[in-house]
């Protein structure tokens, strides 16, 4: 009678169990599809991501030191440095190529190899990358510390920016990432302070990709100023002769609103574009829009002679005075 009731005890929580955990599993999916409803504003990000390389998809090449492991036979195993050549030399089978392959493909390669040559009859090899010399991503351009930097797995662009200890004050906006293996096909990426944008900016990176970041353009204001100097232009923003005033804190009581004019040059040569800063402040006139490297000098009302300086000692003068500004 006992025996009976214990089998029907169990045939009644059996099924029940069953169900339980198939509801566990299925929340999973659910999870996933609230993150992804979540990041709908970052498509372009997700259709990256499968088309992204893994650490898995990543090619070996020369230069790239490997730790070889075959199981049950610690004489065949070693660390191993790829050569020029793209080859290892491996014990018993001998110089093998694997430039070109993945440490999947390179692996199962020497089993075969092993087996062929009948040294092994049911070999297991393993093959760990320790140093990736071919596959680093270099970051150029206005960063803390441009070079090269072995970011494994599937890094993306601000990893390589961090990487680099980030840009500097005098980096533009528009960032190039330029693949090796098709250098006509890379990307101009200009970058947004908006935060969901910036999300969808952030491409996967693939092994030997370089990526630049360019630098901002200059406008010098020199003369009777507050602060004479060099000042940053965004790569997506332009700058006229009020913002760049502004920058400057502005003239000096002394400053004289006449004979104000741009230095600007032009296929080697300097131009002279006079400019009307009382009609400009009194809204009379348009603001003028400058352009990169170009020079605003405000003469001294107390000195002519300030008026009549030459282009090239403007030039000298506002350069020499330069610096970089957010």
């Amino acid at each position: 009678m006992f025996t009976c009731r214990f089998v029907m005890l169990c045939c009644v929580i059996l099924p029940s169990v069953g169900p339980t955990d198939g509801v566990l599993f299925a929340q999973n999916p659910a999870l996933l599809g609230a993150d992804n409803r979540a990041n709908s504003d970052t498509k372009s990000v997700a259709n990256d991501a499968a088309s992204g390389g893994s650490s898995s998809e990543l090619r070996l090449g020369a230069g790239d030191l490997l730790e070889l492991k075959v199981f049950n036979a610690p004489e065949l195993s070693g660390i191993l440095r790829v050569s020029g050549a793209g080859e290892i030399t491996v014990p018993l089978v001998g110089p093998t190529k694997v430039a070109g392959l993945t440490a999947e493909q390179a692996q199962k390669d020497i089993e075969q190899r092993l087996v062929s040559g009948g040294f092994l009859r049911d070999p297991h090899v393993n093959i760990l990358v320790k140093e990736f010399a071919s596959q680093g991503i270099s970051v150029l351009g206005e960063v803390a510390r441009p070079g090269i930097y072995p970011l494994l797995g599937s890094p993306r662009l601000f990893d390589a920016l961090s990487a680099a200890g980030g840009t500097t004050n005098r980096a533009g906006k528009m960032v190039y990432v330029i693949h090796r293996e098709h250098p006509s096909a890379g990307n101009a990426i200009l970058l947004s302070q908006d935060p969901k944008r910036a999300l969808a900016q952030n491409v996967f990176l693939h092994p030997g990709d370089t990526v630049m970041v360019s630098r901002a353009g200059i406008v010098y204001v020199s003369g009777d100023v507050k602060t004479p100097g060099g000042y940053v232009m965004n790569n997506d923003d332009s700058l006229t002769v009020l913002q760049a005033l502004a920058l400057a804190q502005g003239v000096n009581p002394t400053a004289s609103t006449k004979n104000v004019r741009i230095i600007r040059r032009k296929d080697g040569k300097l131009q002279e574009i006079p400019v009307q800063l009382k009609q400009i402040l009194a809204a009379k006139a348009p603001d003028i829009a400058l352009e990169n490297d170009d020079v605003l000098f405000v003469p001294n009302s107390a000195s002519k002679s300030a008026a009549r300086r030459s282009m090239e000692s403007i030039v000298q003068v506002a350069t020499g005075l330069a610096i970089y500004r957010r």
